[in-house]
């Protein structure tokens, strides 16, 4: 029987960082702090904090089935709760938002877009997307780099060879 065992995470590390992947690495930092940048610059031209954006987004980009809870954007913007409620309590004073309970658990507060918040937030997420597909082939060729970097320096052969062929004895 053939049997195949995954490599471990650490034969996929190389023992020592190349300067390549040093330099792959600070592109891509420096690519990825540029758009965040250029991201908030959009969201304040557009009347809103970098932070209500993001919340904005997080309500209207949330998995097919997951509930806009506080605690659900509380952790998908990695705040504690009570700056979560702080943000959504601004968003909610200028019409962008409105919260709600859940029929089935009075606890749990609901989140969801009004047509102001929607329509700010498709302002900024056009310009985002628009900007992506423009210039996002410099982030995915940064990325590159770096998975390529690593593989090259550790002597792999081909892209994505992450299991070890071990051949024992077949049973028939």
């Amino acid at each position: 029987m053939e049997i195949y065992i995954a490599l471990r995470y650490s034969y996929l590390v190389a023992k020592e960082i190349t300067t390549a992947e040093y330099q792959a690495l600070a592109e891509l930092r420096c690519l990825i702090r540029k758009f965040v940048r250029e991201g908030d610059a959009v969201a304040q031209t557009a009347g809103l904090e970098p932070q209500q954006y993001l919340l904005l987004l997080a309500v209207r980009g949330l998995p097919e089935g997951e509930e806009a809870t506080i605690r659900v954007l509380a952790d998908r913007l990695a705040l504690k709760h009570h700056s979560a409620v702080e943000l959504i309590d601004r968003l909610e004073a200028h019409g962008y938002v409105r919260r709600s309970r859940n029929r089935d658990d009075r606890r749990r507060v609901l989140i969801s877009l009004l047509p102001r918040g929607e329509k700010l937030l498709e302002q900024v997420a056009r310009h985002r997307i628009s900007e992506l597909r423009a210039s996002g082939t410099s982030l995915v060729k940064a990325i590159s780099a770096l998975l390529e970097n690593g593989r090259s320096s550790r002597g792999e052969k081909q892209a994505g060879n992450f299991s070890k062929r071990v051949t024992g004895t077949k049973r028939e």
